[in-house]
């Protein structure tokens, strides 16, 4: 499998059999500048696919988030140190994925829309609220919800200032 000659269709073949090793052949390739035993079409697919997954990871942490915010904001009476934490985890963790990924930055305000459809989704499962109880616009400025200190509603103190 690590020979010197390959056969691109065997590559191809591996590609569709064993993904691991196609990925560790790829990346041997490429450390021997095998440039012509590259996988090319797969290799471009996957690519594109990576940069696609850290945008739906965006989304996806952005949903969980401003899902949490309307629980605190709609339902204060049953706050939790549970939603502190998870608001402060998904918080974290956008920053540093804006921090490895920063071309994320520009696709913010229209991630902030997707993420807000599954955010509603999230908030009306987890608190049997009807959905109508919900803004159909975040009602929550980008700012605030990456911000550190932003809880909306009443003062709790569950944040332990």
């Amino acid at each position: 499998m690590y020979g010197s000659e390959i056969n691109p269709k065997q590559v191809s073949s591996l590609y569709d059999k064993d993904f691991h090793a196609w990925t560790r052949e790829q990346a041997l390739l490429l450390h021997s500048r095998q440039w012509s035993q590259l996988d090319l079409p797969n290799l471009i697919e996957e690519i594109e696919s990576l940069g696609r997954q850290e945008r739906r990871e965006l989304i996806n942490r952005l949903s969980i988030l401003i899902g949490h915010l309307l629980k605190w904001h709609y339902q204060s009476q049953r706050r939790t140190r549970s939603w502190v934490a998870t608001i402060a985890i998904q918080r974290l963790d956008i920053a540093e994925l804006l921090e490895e990924s920063p071309s994320l930055k520009p696709d913010l305000e229209k991630s902030l829309q997707h993420a807000y459809l599954k955010a509603i989704n999230l908030a009306v499962q987890e608190t049997s609220l009807p959905k109508r109880t919900f803004p159909t616009e975040c009602p929550y400025l980008l700012a605030e919800i990456l911000g550190d200190r932003f809880y909306p509603g009443e003062p709790s103190d569950l944040l332990g200032d």
